[in-house]
Parts: C-alpha cells; sequence; structure tokens
C-alpha cells in the first residue's frame, strides 16, 4: 500500500512539473539593426544571437540587419506593439543628435521604448596621419596652436565622430580652423588619413586597426575617461583626464514600450549571460575592440543628456 501511495505522489509530481513546463512558451525574438548591416553593431547582434540557445530554453534571438536609420525606426514604432516578440536598436544618433539637429526626420521618441539592455561600448579614437607625429594629447594641443586649417575624416557629416571631433577642437579654442571631411562609412574615414587625404580621423579602434599596425597613422587619444585598459591600442590616454568633452559610442537593445516587464527582465537577464560568455568577451575585446559595459535605465539617460549637451554646445560647428 505504501508502494503504492508513493508511486501515486511521483506521478503526481511528475504531471506538476510537466505542467509548469508547458507554461514556459519558447519564443523567437527578431532584434533588427536599422543601420550599417554589415557594421559593427550588425555583427554583435549576430554574435549574441548565436549564443542564445545556449543560455535559454525559451528564447531565440534572430539578428537582422537593414539599412534605414530613422526611417526604419519609425516604420517599426508604428508597426510594433507592446509584448510583439520584436527588439530594435536605438542610440546616441538618433536620441541625442538627429532629435536635435533634424527632429522631423523621427516620428518616435524615448518613450516609445522600453530599455532592455546596452550591446556593447565603443571607445573612439583620434588618428593622425604619421608624418605629423602627433601621438598625445600634448603633442595635439601644440599642433592646434599654430593656427593651421585642421582636417578630420568623419563618417557622415552629423556623425557621432563628426560631434567628438567638433567637442574636441572647439573645446581647444580651434573650431574656426576645423573642417570636417564626412565619408559614406567609418572604414573609408579611418582609411582617409592613411591616404593623405586629411591630417586626422575620428574612427572605431577596429577600423584604424590596419593602417595603425601599417605605419600610416598614429593614434592620438581615446574619447574616454581614462586610458584605454585592452587590446593594442592600451594605454592610449583619454581626452576626459585633460578635461575635454567625450562619450562613448553605445548600442541600446529596446523593447516597445509597455511589453511585459517580466518578458523584459528576462532578456536583460539573458542579454547579461551572453555578455558574461568568456567566449563573447574574448572576442569583443580582441576581434572588435569594444567593451562590455551593460547598463541600467539611469545610466541610458545619462547617456542620452550627455550626448545631447555636446551636440548643443558644438552644433554650429557641425552643422554650419
Amino acid at each position: 500500500m505504501k508502494k503504492r501511495i508513493l508511486s501515486i505522489a511521483l506521478v503526481v509530481a511528475m504531471c506538476v512539473t510537466l505542467l509548469a513546463g508547458c507554461g514556459q512558451k519558447s519564443a523567437t525574438w527578431k532584434v533588427t539593426c536599422p543601420w550599417a548591416p554589415s557594421g559593427v553593431a550588425a555583427m554583435v547582434s549576430q554574435q549574441a544571437a548565436t549564443k542564445s540557445t545556449s543560455y535559454s530554453d525559451t528564447i531565440t534571438l534572430v539578428a537582422e540587419a537593414i539599412k534605414g536609420d530613422a526611417a526604419t525606426v519609425n516604420t517599426w514604432v508604428a508597426d510594433t506593439k507592446a509584448n510583439d516578440t520584436e527588439l530594435v536598436f536605438v542610440g546616441e544618433g538618433l536620441l541625442s543628435i538627429t532629435s536635435i539637429l533634424d527632429p522631423a526626420k523621427m516620428q518616435f521618441g524615448y518613450e516609445d521604448f522600453v530599455f532592455v539592455e546596452n550591446l556593447y561600448s565603443s571607445i573612439f579614437v583620434l588618428s593622425a596621419d604619421a608624418k605629423l607625429n602627433i601621438d598625445s594629447v600634448a603633442d595635439l594641443e601644440a599642433y592646434v596652436k599654430q593656427g593651421t586649417e585642421i582636417s578630420v575624416a568623419v563618417n557622415g557629416a552629423t556623425s557621432s565622430e563628426a560631434f567628438l571631433a567638433a567637442a574636441l577642437f572647439g573645446s581647444m579654442g580651434a573650431g574656426n580652423q576645423l573642417k570636417l571631411t564626412p565619408y559614406q562609412s567609418a572604414a573609408e574615414a579611418a582609411q582617409a588619413v592613411a591616404r593623405g587625404e586629411t591630417q586626422f580621423a575620428v574612427s572605431h579602434q577596429s577600423q584604424i586597426l590596419e593602417t595603425y599596425q601599417q605605419k600610416g597613422a598614429t593614434i592620438v587619444c581615446a574619447f574616454d575617461e581614462g586610458n584605454i585598459e585592452n587590446g593594442p591600442f592600451a594605454g592610449v590616454e583619454g581626452v576626459g583626464q585633460h578635461g575635454y568633452p567625450y562619450f562613448r559610442n553605445r548600442c541600446f537593445v529596446m523593447a516597445r514600450a509597455g511589453t511585459d516587464e517580466k518578458k523584459v527582465a528576462e532578456l536583460k537577464e539573458l542579454y547579461g549571460k551572453i555578455l558574461a560568455d568568456a567566449e563573447v568577451v574574448e572576442w569583443l575585446q580582441n576581434t572588435m575592440l569594444l567593451e562590455v559595459d551593460t547598463m541600467s535605465v539611469a545610466d541610458v539617460e545619462a547617456h542620452v543628456e550627455n550626448v545631447k549637451s555636446i551636440v548643443n554646445s558644438y552644433k554650429d560647428i557641425v552643422a554650419g
């Protein structure tokens, strides 16, 4: 009789477990990267998607990379409802630059999203034509004092890179000497220095690495608070410690506003596990030259406001 009671109890326990498992439905979340289909963000998103099945039985991430920027996000906001299994990248380019310079392009606002996680953090660097022999902030300050025209290659006329260049040289009192030369891609801008088309360039570290290794450019400084800590540019000094403005390039994973808090928390937990994966950390640092930089909502809002402050201070230099 005791064995029979025990058997019944085991069957009941198994049924409860199975029913609980049935409540955890598997969902595929599409993650849209609305810029540079072959760029940094798209590559990192694909890596995260590949790793997602290793850390969750209920969520699979699928990376989609398309070109469109504000127009794509406008469509996403218009077509997506709360709790749809859709995620999208939004960064300071839209929230802090386009929102000030060309708000008519945006049919959405920060309030249309709920933050999930920051996918990565990129510390931009300023490179210089190797013939100038400029490889420190002190060298740069001495060069600026000569009063000659300063040409800087950037990715797009009103990009993050353009505003970092304007903020650095503008805060040095060289705004009137500055000529920003926009290119169609970040890679082209990074190569402009080696081709002798500009004296300087602002770029992701990975985009200037080959030119640097071929001795076509020197690395002057990093747009961060302190020195770069990892990778081939470790030790390059940050402009923040000299009192100059800066911001990192960040890539926010967003869900539609109103999405269930438990779903958002589950997604954030998944991204946290992916970004803590040893292989992902090594790949980000050593291959992509990016930083793992998980953030809170307060961190995101502080970042957006910091970039807005820089845009408002230097928009006359960038936008004329």
